[in-house]
């Protein structure tokens, strides 16, 4: 998954500015306190994160 991607897949999903405020201020169990771009700043995968995301706030399967 590229970020490009990612970024569409949050918006699709959170709204427009409600997925900017999330990748920027949640913090992800999974990766340690991490917000989603903190995470991905530090290399994790662009997938996973996404992954974690819909996990934490129950994405339906069509979204993700």
């Amino acid at each position: 998954m590229t970020l490009t991607e990612f970024r569409a897949r949050t918006v699709e999903a959170f709204g427009d500015l409600r997925a900017d405020h999330l990748v920027r201020s949640h913090h992800l169990a999974e990766f340690d306190g991490r917000t989603a771009g903190e995470a991905i700043d530090a290399g994790a995968s662009v997938k996973q994160v996404w992954l974690a995301l819909c996990a934490e706030f129950e994405v339906p399967d069509s979204l993700r």
